[in-house]
């Protein structure tokens, strides 16, 4: 028996397909161009295997994932150019008569965090998971559930107090400008800088900037949920931001909540090379199979 798993982001798919121990069987790399395009692609890919039996999807947004609506499974109005109302799941369900779980990219991420610690002793009721890359976004799980209902969190898009080396910035959010995810996202270092993230040294004062406002988003996120853990994932985070985010976390707390260990509540993924939602994808895909969710 194999699990399926699409993560699918706005710059690549990452398809691949495991066993019910979560591990890679095989993957591929798909380019994010055309829906059409990239759907054939990714369905070609699991059309190789007769065993297949269960599917994750875990997407970039906004996703409709109310069930009792008539675009549910759809990509809704993205920003993402040519993407906007497609019908995701429905182009899968067509060529494959198997259970699929449709989600979040962050909740895909979430979840195999979450499973993974869970598995390794750890076992926690809530956690929240960010991904600050080409866009941001957080999924958060409270007493091993999903938060959302009417739809998804859309945290990348909280407003946020401007550092004041900042205000020349306009931010690149094309709803907001300045909220999480138009000053903190990896395109915002061209929009400052006229350079890509990893071209920037860490000394750079952008990354204090950044760090001001990744920590105010941690802040609200301790105040709003009192989670037991948030994970920072993504191509901006490292361990040496973090380092700069809970510097800026502690002085914005000001010691009105006790958390005794900084170090472990804000941290990077303990899945390696971004493979949270892989994993949490053939976690999701396993407990369908098991009717543990619908």
């Amino acid at each position: 028996m194999l699990l399926g798993s699409i993560e699918a982001g706005g710059t690549k798919f990452v398809c691949a397909v495991g066993n019910t121990d979560y591990q890679v069987l095989d993957s591929l790399v798909i380019p994010t161009t055309t829906p059409a395009e990239t759907f054939s692609k990714a369905i070609a890919f699991f059309k190789q295997f007769e065993d297949l039996a269960a599917l994750s999807i875990s997407s970039f947004g906004p996703i409709e994932i109310r069930k009792d609506s008539t675009k549910y499974g759809y990509i809704t109005e993205t920003p993402k150019p040519g993407w906007s109302n497609e019908n995701f799941l429905g182009a899968f369900k067509e060529e494959f008569d198997i259970p699929m779980y449709w989600t979040t990219d962050v909740n895909g991420s979430v979840f195999g965090e979450y499973v993974n610690l869970k598995n390794s002793g750890q076992r926690l009721d809530s956690l929240v998971y960010y991904t600050i890359g080409t866009g941001v976004g957080a999924g958060i799980i409270i007493n091993g559930q999903f938060v959302g209902d009417m739809g998804h969190p859309e945290m990348g898009h909280v407003k946020l107090k401007r550092h004041e080396d900042d205000l020349d910035f306009d931010g690149i959010c094309p709803y907001h400008k300045d909220c999480l995810e138009g000053l903190v996202c990896g395109p915002t270092f061209e929009a400052r800088l006229g350079m890509k993230g990893q071209e920037v040294a860490q000394t750079n004062h952008v990354w204090d900037i950044m760090a001001y406002y990744v920590a105010q988003a941690a802040l609200q996120t301790t105040l709003t949920f009192r989670p037991a853990k948030i994970i920072f994932g993504g191509g901006v985070v490292s361990e040496k931001f973090l380092k700069k985010v809970r510097f800026e976390f502690s002085k914005l707390l000001n010691g009105y909540i006790d958390i005794k260990n900084l170090e472990e509540y804000i941290s990077t993924p303990t899945l390696d090379g971004n493979g949270s939602a892989t994993y949490g994808n053939f976690a999701l895909a396993d407990a369908l199979i098991k009717h543990q969710i619908k």
